[in-house]
């Protein structure tokens, strides 16, 4: 069964209110940690992804020729690990304020999220900086 977003979004006062406990989760085939949840006969699975909040770094003093070849190798580096389902979900934000974008990392551990965030050319010249924090969604859920 496919949820809408709509859905989605009732269930997350349940998912405040009932604390996700340490004997719920459990790892699936590729070492993600899950857990389960019955909604009537259905039975909602979600997963752990890790979400990153780009925002503005401290070095951002680049002529436009320098920003926009970091730029093209940060893009070129978000798309490399997509191809390989990485990451679920990336984007820049509509804005010019100091959070920049998002990345939703598909991966099973808070240190190997972390390590791919780092090697970011963006984040490594210092143009972006990152705040990880783990993340549950409905497993598999996309945005379309």
């Amino acid at each position: 069964m496919k949820l809408s977003y709509f859905y989605l979004i009732l269930l997350i006062p349940f998912l405040f209110q009932t604390p996700i406990q340490a004997q719920d989760v459990t790892l699936d085939e590729g070492g993600f940690e899950i857990f389960e949840m019955q909604d009537g006969d259905s039975t909602i699975i979600m997963k752990k992804y890790f979400f990153v909040m780009l925002r503005k770094g401290e070095n951002r003093d680049r002529t436009p020729e320098e920003a926009g070849v970091l730029q093209q190798e940060h893009l070129s580096y978000m798309d490399s690990l997509a191809q390989i389902g990485k990451i679920k979900l990336a984007g820049p934000f509509g804005s010019d304020g100091d959070w920049r974008g998002l990345v939703v990392y598909n991966v099973p551990t808070e240190e190997e999220a972390n390590a791919l965030a780092k090697r970011d050319p963006a984040v490594m010249a210092g143009s972006l900086a990152v705040d990880l924090l783990p993340w549950w969604s409905l497993k598999g859920a996309c945005l379309e």
